[in-house]
């Protein structure tokens, strides 16, 4: 996340649904850095990763970092939606939600 090209932390745990456990980190420490640092997280849409989970969402809304919610296959895109929605995310907490002018002036680092 040090480097200035970096914004959103993309697969945090790299979860697969059945599959492939989630990693044990320590993802309030990430999310603390990203707050810090400028950056996002992300949640990916795709059914077998749900990644990540609600609760975790939900501490990032309460650290106070955004999210991107975003998938392979626009399909998907609802699964997101609805992760996002059990981990308690409004409109303004969502990366996707805001208007290009914004989104780019969130996304350069200082």
């Amino acid at each position: 996340m040090d480097n200035p090209c970096f914004n959103i932390f993309a697969h945090p745990t790299e979860r697969i649904i059945g599959k492939r456990e989630p990693m044990t980190i320590d993802l309030e420490k990430i999310m603390n850095a990203a707050k810090e640092r400028q950056c996002y997280l992300e949640v990916n849409a795709q059914p077998d990763r749900l990644d990540l989970s609600d609760k975790y969402i939900r501490m990032a809304k309460e650290i106070g970092i955004k999210l991107a919610i975003s998938t392979d296959d626009l399909d998907f895109m609802r699964y997101g939606v609805a992760q996002a929605r059990r981990g308690w995310l409004e409109k303004e907490d969502v990366l996707n939600c805001h208007k290009w002018q914004q989104l780019k002036k969130m996304l350069k680092r200082n």
